[in-house]
């Protein structure tokens, strides 16, 4: 039981209060049992759809609650924020529709999808610059302008009222619930969304299991729980840009202390799976980050069974022109695709002895050679794509068997991004 006297969670009355400013300019999301996925892991699978939010996120939410709440000293002077995507176009439709001026930072690896779409949502109200390979790289970019101009800076997910707004996610899913949730799984970047449902979910449906999901090229909600304070992280794989970030908020931390029943990590070859299997079983268009949950369900397989489990899709920016490397992260996770360099010797008949190794159902899906003059010998990347990913042992062993001078490049992050 939650002793509210001395808890960290945001009151009940903030979230309901929050519901009744951004009725108005938000979609109340549908929460829908999926027939598919239900059946997969013996359940009842729902889908809180926040990918159909007006912005295709949560993030308005949070966003528009807390500048609503600006004092007009504030207002006047204009706003900041930081952002990889979803919280830019949740600031930029709230400062559109509040009359607010906004100066929003994004890292420059940002999606061109989700830049086009601040500027849309911003209707002419916000200023758009490029700084940093990350979002921590921005938000240090950001706090400096705030300073130096005197605004105030929209947080993400390290604010009281922004937390509020998000957890008026958990306000509809309680409501339209039929039956009583028995895990409510959440993607965890910052850590406001968590934060915000789960403050009311523990308060209002204690029985509910909290599921923290991060991805695992950015843990950082995992770092900081094992530290028990905020740790920041050296390093980060940004490809889930929605939860990349390489430290949680302080005040998240604090409530997911208190409310967070487990801890998953995701590899984003995973979510890369989840969202092509979403697309082509479901006709639903999601991001990494909003792939997670649903990614993370095979670690509950045994616990869920015959349960009431909640997946919030919380977002759905995806840029089309990421479907390839989305495919290709997705067949290299599930060890279908692998890439080689391979010497071949400079003669005819030798890539069709190297043809011969492979298997029937095997395909070349990448060669690149250039042919050397006075060497014996000269080097091509090969991609090769196997139907059943158990039989790539058996390749190699036939490679090596037959004196085939190879490296394989799944393993060499390096060398493999520079070549692939």
């Amino acid at each position: 039981m939650i002793d509210t006297s001395t808890s960290h969670l945001i009151p009940v009355e903030n979230i309901q209060k929050a519901r009744l400013v951004i009725k108005d300019v938000i979609t109340h999301t549908p929460l829908v049992r999926n027939s598919n996925l239900s059946k997969k892991y013996e359940s009842n699978i729902y889908l809180k759809r926040e990918d159909l939010q007006v912005v295709r996120s949560f993030k308005i939410r949070g966003a528009y609650y807390k500048m609503s709440q600006l004092t007009k000293e504030e207002v006047a002077k204009g706003i900041v924020c930081a952002s990889a995507g979803n919280h830019a176009q949740g600031v930029a439709m709230a400062c559109a529709k509040l009359d607010i001026n906004g100066v929003i930072f994004m890292p420059t690896t940002t999606p061109k999808q989700k830049i086009n779409r601040v500027e849309h949502f911003g209707e002419g109200k916000v200023e758009i610059r490029m700084t940093g390979d990350t979002f921590d790289d921005s938000k240090t970019t950001a706090k400096a302008f705030a300073i130096e101009h005197n605004r105030s800076v929209i947080h993400p997910f390290d604010d009281a009222d922004v937390i509020a707004g998000q957890g008026t996610l958990a306000i509809e899913v309680l409501e339209d619930a039929e039956v009583p949730i028995d895990f409510l799984l959440v993607s965890v970047g910052g850590g406001g969304l968590i934060a915000g449902m789960a403050s009311y979910f523990k308060l209002l449906s204690p029985q509910t299991k909290i599921i923290a999901v991060e991805a695992s090229g950015a843990p950082s909600l995992k770092a900081a729980l094992d530290k028990g304070q905020v740790v920041v992280l050296d390093d980060i794989d940004g490809f889930a840009d929605g939860i990349a970030t390489k430290s949680v908020g302080e005040i998240p931390l604090n409530i997911c202390k208190e409310t967070v029943d487990q801890h998953i990590l995701v590899p984003e070859g995973k979510m890369c799976a989840t969202i092509l299997s979403l697309y082509n079983d479901e006709a639903i268009v999601v991001e990494p980050a909003c792939a997670s949950t649903i990614a993370a369900l095979d670690d509950l397989q045994e616990e869920i069974k015959g349960k009431n489990v909640v997946c919030v899709l919380s977002g759905g920016n995806n840029d089309i022109t990421r479907m390839e490397e989305i495919k290709e992260r997705a067949l290299m996770y599930e060890g279908k695709k692998h890439y080689f360099i391979v010497r071949f010797p400079q003669r005819a008949g030798a890539l069709k002895e190297f043809l011969g190794l492979l298997g029937p159902d095997d395909d070349i899906a990448r060669f690149e050679y250039t042919k050397k003059t006075n060497r014996d010998s000269g080097p091509a990347l090969v991609g090769v794509e196997l139907k059943n990913p158990n039989d790539f042992e058996a390749l190699v062993d036939r490679m090596s068997k037959a004196g085939i001078d190879f490296q394989h490049l799944n393993k060499s992050p390096m060398l493999f991004e520079m070549l692939v």
